[in-house]
């Protein structure tokens, strides 16, 4: 029997921990069985129980105070991954081998890890090999969404976790929730976008000739082959979180290969009182 596994990856500050902790509330209240496993080094809190932490094997703060590695944050974070990839026996001992495990990955926000660094990719091939159907979830944070060129630099964002990682991806703008009913109304023209319409509004702001044909080029590459679609995710809309968890499931084809389970039978005693 396959497993399941969500990656959950995007920018510092994306939302992704806020993401798994709904993501686990929701399925639960499916019924569902679903675990949550930490790979961020530097994680401080989070508000969900986690069956595996990258923190009993490495913390981001232990190699910075490290005088023979002398790294900073960001060189820490991926000293800090590498080392992970270096002993995925670990995650495997952690993981165990339950059949039909739905597993959400909270991954680290360092952009590099997803574009020319292994370690992700590494990372998906050996839960390939553990028999995971993987599926990236790529957040970026609505917020930060609300201009053409800055909708542009978050889609080329995905778009490379995408090429690199090489695994179905649904990509998601969070903190709906946050925003204005202004907002939320202005906002809907970038999750199905006219990429071309994009360029049209950011041409008064690009003065270089070249970086004009750049970012049309760009933008005709991703809308002519449909390459990048945002879903919204609002944590207070249930109907939303349904329809985000759907097309992840169909991704990674979730439930194809579960055996039909007959719902337990209900006793009646005598006075009335019923034993399941």
């Amino acid at each position: 029997m396959p497993r399941y596994a969500q990656l959950v990856m995007g920018p510092a500050g994306s939302g992704k921990s806020t993401y798994c902790s709904t993501m686990v509330q929701h399925l639960e209240g499916l019924s569902r069985s679903v675990q949550v496993v930490n790979l961020d080094p530097a994680a401080e809190y989070f508000a969900y129980p986690v069956m595996a932490d990258i923190r009993e094997l490495i913390q981001v703060d232990d190699v910075m105070e490290d005088d023979s590695l002398r790294f900073g944050p960001n060189g820490g974070l991926v000293f800090c991954m590498e080392y992970f990839a270096h002993n995925f026996d670990w995650l495997e001992e952690s993981l165990g081998h339950v059949e039909d495990d739905y597993i959400l990955f909270d991954c680290p926000g360092q952009i590099e890890l997803y574009t020319h660094l292994p370690v992700m990719r590494q990372l998906v091939e050996q839960l390939q090999q553990w028999e995971f159907r993987v599926c990236g979830v790529f957040l970026v944070d609505s917020q930060f969404m609300v201009e053409s060129f800055k909708f542009i630099s978050g889609v080329m964002a995905a778009l490379s976790a995408m090429v690199s990682l090489e695994i179905p991806q649904v990509n998601i703008m969070t903190k709906m929730d946050l925003l204005s009913p202004k907002a939320k109304k202005e906002i809907e023209k970038y999750l199905d976008p006219d990429m071309y319409s994009m360029m049209e509004d950011t041409s008064d702001t690009i003065r270089s000739t070249k970086f004009k044909k750049l970012t049309k080029a760009i933008c005709g590459l991703i809308d002519d082959y449909s390459m990048v679609r945002f879903l919204p995710f609002d944590r207070t809309d249930e109907e939303g979180i349904n329809i985000v968890l759907q097309h992840i499931d169909f991704s990674i084809q979730y439930g194809e290969d579960l055996e039909f389970k007959e719902p337990k039978e209900v006793d009646e005693e005598p006075g009335g009182e019923k034993n399941i």
